[in-house]
């Protein structure tokens, strides 16, 4: 009489275990954002929306919203024509904090990022490159500022 044992397959050897590399460690499980960055992280997408619906009421067609990568973030890619834009938008208090707030690390990551979307766009067809700043304060229409900054 055969035993249970008997009818099952034979047990696999274990996996290899990944090789381990120096320096590499786990990444930590990450924390919940705070309440206060929640808020703020709403009112830049708010913004950013404003923002896009404002240039699509000035006859630009929107290219792309929050680009991300190695090099930076770029807030709105836009087109009208035979013109790019790659815009940053800030929202404050007030108009003039916002213009204050666009520091020259953050225009030198943001040319740096143009560039990498250009590269990986090459079917756009372009004359004009242009780097803008839409402004936002409460109770108070967006400004848009065309060539706010050179790359």
């Amino acid at each position: 009489m055969a035993k249970a044992d008997d009818t099952l397959p034979p047990k696999w050897p274990p996996l290899p275990r990944a090789p381990r590399v120096p320096g590499l460690r786990p990444k930590p499980a990450k924390a919940e954002p705070s309440p206060s960055r929640l808020v703020a992280f709403n009112r830049g997408i708010s913004a950013e929306s404003l923002a896009a619906a404002w240039l699509i009421g000035k006859g630009y067609r929107i290219l792309a919203r929050r680009f991300r990568c190695a090099a930076g973030e770029i807030d709105i890619i836009a087109g009208r024509r035979h013109t790019v834009i790659f815009v940053e938008v800030k929202a404050r208090t007030t108009l003039d904090d916002a213009a204050e707030s666009v520091t020259q690390r953050q225009r030198s990551r943001i040319a740096t990022a143009a560039e990498i979307w250009l590269a990986n766009n090459p079917k756009i067809k372009f004359q004009d490159l242009r780097f803008d700043a839409i402004l936002i304060a409460p109770g108070k229409l967006p400004r848009h500022i065309p060539g706010a900054f050179e790359a």
